[in-house]
């Protein structure tokens, strides 16, 4: 198959889609995989249209991690075994640093690699009987796209070894609990939850959307009034935006605002 057959993208509106197109082996990724959705990214983030980017896996699963049958052939015991780790956290940066905010949809597995591109997403929304985790110790193996640096940002040191030292999987339920998703929904309501999810996304001003997403994801990463700073120039930046003008025109005269995107 083509690698446009093995990672899908739909454009609806504003929405963006991603599909991993692979459900006879789990959706799992390979290199020319990650390499077009690093250019789905760029087309995403280019498109004034496109306001929020969904990711999901055909077949009833998100993502169970790279393709071992490659790794074993291409990197196992290589001496470019690091190469597959640099591309990987290097796509899934660029996953969660890009302007548009990105949804993962889980269902069936979302592990290793699947686990990583997960985390990457701004948000989750997991069917309840997905099955979640980082599962690379169970093969002998070390995640190398964001284990270490955003999971403790999101549920702390002990969960994060909780999950990473034991290789356990997490139902969507479970991953809720634990904070490590935002939501999750019984199977037959997963597509009407992340609908009503992204339509608290898209009405919203891209460029404020960015600006404020781009500022968040700095939050932990710097001293207290370092982001003071920070903070008093993103507000200086969205008050002097064509979107601001708009938004509190927009409130005076009781009608919906019209985006500009700048």
């Amino acid at each position: 198959m083509a690698v446009e057959d093995e990672i899908q993208f739909e454009r609806d509106g504003h929405v963006a889609r991603v599909w991993l197109n692979r459900p006879w082996k789990k959706n799992c990724v390979t290199v020319p995989i990650l390499d077009r959705l690093d250019e789905i990214i760029t087309e995403v983030d280019e498109d004034p249209e496109l306001r929020v980017l969904v990711v999901r896996g055909r077949g009833g699963t998100f993502c169970s991690g790279f393709d071992l049958d490659s790794l074993k052939s291409d990197y196992v015991g290589k001496s470019n075994a690091i190469d597959v780790a640099v591309k990987s956290a290097k796509v899934c940066d660029r996953l969660y640093s890009m302007k548009t905010p990105s949804v993962a949809v889980l269902e069936g597995h979302v592990t290793a690699g699947g686990f990583e591109i997960m985390i990457s997403c701004d948000f989750a929304i997991a069917a309840d009987d997905a099955k979640i985790g980082d599962f690379h110790i169970r093969r002998a193996l070390f995640g190398g796209a964001g284990p270490i640096y955003r999971v403790p940002r999101m549920i702390g040191i002990r969960k994060t070894k909780e999950l990473m030292l034991t290789g356990k999987l997490l139902s969507g339920v479970e991953a809720a609990e634990f904070g490590l998703i935002n939501k999750s929904a019984p199977a037959d309501k997963l597509d009407e939850t992340v609908k009503d999810f992204i339509g608290d996304l898209i009405d919203k001003s891209p460029f404020t959307m960015w600006l404020t997403k781009m500022t968040i994801d700095r939050s932990l990463d710097a001293d207290t009034q370092s982001l003071m700073v920070m903070e008093h120039l993103a507000v200086g930046v969205a008050l002097n935006s064509e979107d601001a003008n708009e938004g509190v025109s927009a409130f005076l005269e009781k009608r919906e605002p019209k985006w500009q995107g700048r």
